[in-house]
């Protein structure tokens, strides 16, 4: 059996799109058709060398994706042949096979253990999750990905007061799934931050309250001054760079601020900080996924799809064909779309 996919080569040069040899299915593992992927930075990373040495070229991609289940090895228990499904890279329950190698030829094709940029993938059991009824598979996509960790951060690990104020920095996918993700919370003041103006005009229907273009002003100064000098509660920070990891921390409060970061800038990068301010009561944390556990948290994200369904389809791109990734990807790294959609297989 073959399956068309999107093979990174080597770094820094397009994807080529191919067809590869599909391996039989283990235990453990499941065989989804894939019907729509996401792309996000962590792609354009790996495109670009941004996370360091590449042990596993050739290799496939995507980590956030959604389908239909064609076969499921042994002791598969989780999903059934015919069941829609979400994929993501986050671990839920189930069997974790680990990683697959396709064929190209004679030449081995490395795969994690999920991957959507391809018309059919071998995936492990945990990274599948059953599709709530009532969520389209376009949709299903940004719960591989985007909403665990952005809403994540903000039902799993802010434990946010009422009358508080919090910033999003960099409205991304992540950024913009965080700030959907506000409207949970009786927040005071909900600060949106980025470099373009349809972000922010979006992050305003997505219920900001102040909205700060990062090109124009001084994004620290105008949370200080918008917070009266004190800073804010939390602050996301989601834009992937260093200097702004480093300028929302600056911006959370003494005495219990806390800055969570689901960026992930290039390898080898260093953030500075002034040690007085964690003596301070500051506090700085990275995430992992918005700490979601997939089979839990995907009933939550239901729920507040079904109270802002016109803010979720704002957040995808119209869809790229498989054979246009490399043009979603250059759209992404300008800043041109919120959430690269791929369509491969709706048919």
């Amino acid at each position: 059996m073959k399956s068309k996919a999107a093979i990174l080569t080597h770094i820094n040069e397009p994807l080529i799109i191919d067809e590869v040899s599909i391996p039989s299915i283990k235990q453990g593992q499941v065989l989804v058709k894939i019907a729509y992927s996401g792309l996000c930075r962590s792609q354009l990373m790996e495109v670009t060398g941004g996370r360091g040495e590449d042990k596993y070229l050739p290799h496939l991609l995507g980590h956030e994706g959604s389908g239909i289940v064609i076969a499921v090895g042994e002791k598969v228990t989780k999903v059934n042949v015919g069941d829609k499904v979400i994929l993501s890279w986050i671990k839920g329950s189930g069997l974790d096979d680990g990683g697959v190698q396709y064929k190209l030829g004679d030449r081995i094709i490395n795969a994690g253990a999920v991957t959507t940029l391809n018309e059919y993938a071998v995936v492990s059991e945990n990274r599948c999750v059953k599709c709530p009824a009532g969520i389209p598979l376009d949709i299903a996509v940004l719960f591989g990905c985007a909403l665990p960790t952005g809403a994540g951060i903000i039902v799993n690990e802010l434990s946010a007061r009422p009358d508080t104020d919090i910033a999003v920095w960099g409205l991304g996918g992540v950024g913009l799934s965080a700030l959907l993700a506000t409207g949970l919370h009786p927040f005071k003041r909900i600060i949106a931050i980025d470099v373009k103006e349809t972000k922010l005009n979006l992050a305003k229907e997505f219920g900001a309250t102040h909205c700060i273009n990062a090109e124009k002003e001084n994004p620290l100064a105008a949370v200080m001054n918008l917070t009266g000098g004190i800073g804010v509660d939390y602050c996301v920070e989601a834009s992937g760079r260093t200097s702004n990891i480093e300028s929302a921390f600056k911006a959370v409060k003494k005495n219990g601020g806390l800055c969570v970061f689901a960026s992930h800038p290039p390898a080898g990068e260093k953030i500075c900080l002034d040690p007085y301010d964690l003596i301070c009561g500051k506090q700085l944390r990275g995430t992992w996924g918005g700490a979601c556990d997939p089979d839990r948290d995907v009933s939550r994200f239901t729920a507040l799809y079904m109270k802002r369904k016109s803010a979720f389809e704002k957040m995808l791109s119209a869809p790229y064909k498989l054979e246009e990734v490399n043009q979603a990807l250059d759209d992404l790294a300008a800043g041109n779309i919120f959430r690269a959609l791929i369509e491969i297989g709706t048919n």
